[in-house]
């Protein structure tokens, strides 16, 4: 069985795909760019978390929460000096949200929230009235609302079971933005559009599209590929800027990337792009399995001696090593290579060993990412 699939192997690796092509895929621009003008904005706040059943933070291990909750009962005309709390029932957060582009006041945002004490737990709780700020320092959102948590725990005497994380949630629509950003998109003389994935070939095919519906609308180019990243939309004098990013953004294009290959060694995923290639290459992999098995002995002593009962060591080492032959690739694609290597039962771990050695001589055509 072994053999067969060793050869299936070689058939399959040596000229199985030889001459394959770059294939290009057609995408919207709005797909494959954003406008830099749009771009979202971050933001922060600290806050408190109220309605927790004895699973807060506690006041003596984390003393930022108990000012916090001295400071907010004043501010609500409560006197509180002299006095201790132990509730357990509030935690201090960090609380965070994205503004998204364009946004106008009074719309709502999704905001996340994080415990920053020792709480066990915020399920059940509601965040409390908190203020949002961005890096310029000014308040552009306020918070407040039930969080939602989607871990658990449950814990006894002598077990615990959790599942998730329960020391942050989210608050749907839980923000209100109070103040918008100070940049006009209608007042830009020109657009700018940022490639996720930044390459030339794509820049260039980007800008050419727009050039030719251009030519059709306008009469003149409009667009230049500045990089590999950014492209320059010029508005014409009679144009509307929302209709005509609406119409440049729904614009078909051809995108193309570099060969890559991905590689997560924690979980043993491999991500392999289309244009990879090998040169010639010898491979051989094998793997080798020791197992060390403990079997103790107990030994009694001979009736009516003076010995007492004893354990004797007993040790077991077993080694195994698979079969590896030399396979000789000559350029194929490492798709079917992979599939070749799964066929005779190379686990994950092996073929990334492989495909780091490939790349280590020089014969993998493409940029190798560990992750």
């Amino acid at each position: 069985m072994i053999k067969t699939a060793t050869a299936f192997l070689f058939a399959l690796v040596v000229g199985l795909v030889h001459g394959v092509q770059p294939a290009y895929a057609a995408a919207r621009i709005k797909d494959v760019a954003s406008l830099q003008a749009g771009r979202d904005n971050q933001l922060i706040g600290y806050g408190l978390v109220v309605g927790l059943q004895g699973t807060g933070d506690s006041l003596r291990s984390s003393p930022f929460t108990e000012q916090s909750l001295r400071a907010m009962l004043q501010n609500l005309g409560i006197s509180t000096q002299g006095d201790e709390s132990r509730s357990k029932n509030i935690a201090a957060v960090l609380v965070t949200a994205t503004l998204p582009p364009f946004a106008s006041p009074g719309s709502r945002v999704d905001v996340t929230v994080g415990s920053l004490g020792d709480a066990t737990s915020l399920r059940g709780g509601s965040l409390v009235m908190t203020s949002l700020t961005g890096a310029d320092g000014q308040i552009y959102a306020v918070a407040q609302g039930s969080i939602v948590v989607s871990g658990f725990n449950a814990q006894g005497d002598a077990a615990t079971l959790q599942q998730g994380v329960t020391t942050a949630g989210r608050v749907p629509n839980g923000a209100i933005i109070e103040r918008e950003l100070p940049s006009k998109f209608k007042d830009s003389a020109n657009l700018v559009l940022q490639l996720r994935n930044p390459d030339f070939s794509t820049a260039v095919g980007m800008a050419d599209a727009i050039n030719r519906y251009a030519a059709a609308q306008y009469g003149a180019p409009i667009a230049e590929a500045r990089d590999s990243q950014a492209v320059y939309v010029a508005k014409p004098k009679m144009a509307d800027l929302a209709r005509l990013m609406a119409d440049v953004e729904n614009l078909v294009i051809e995108t193309d990337t570099p060969a890559k290959v991905v590689i997560n060694e924690r979980t043993g995923t491999i991500v392999i792009g289309q244009d990879v290639r090998i040169a010639q290459v010898a491979v051989s992999h094998g793997t080798l399995t020791v197992q060390v098995t403990e079997l103790p002995r107990v030994v009694q002593p001979e009736p009516f001696s003076n010995g007492v009962t004893a354990v004797e060591p007993n040790t077991e080492i077993q080694l195994q090593q698979d079969d590896a032959k030399v396979a000789v690739l000559n350029g194929s694609d490492l798709r079917s290579l992979v599939s070749g290597l799964n066929s005779i039962g190379v686990k994950p771990d092996g073929i990334i060993a492989i495909l780091q050695g490939i790349k280590s001589a020089g014969a993998l055509q493409a940029e190798l990412v560990l992750q």
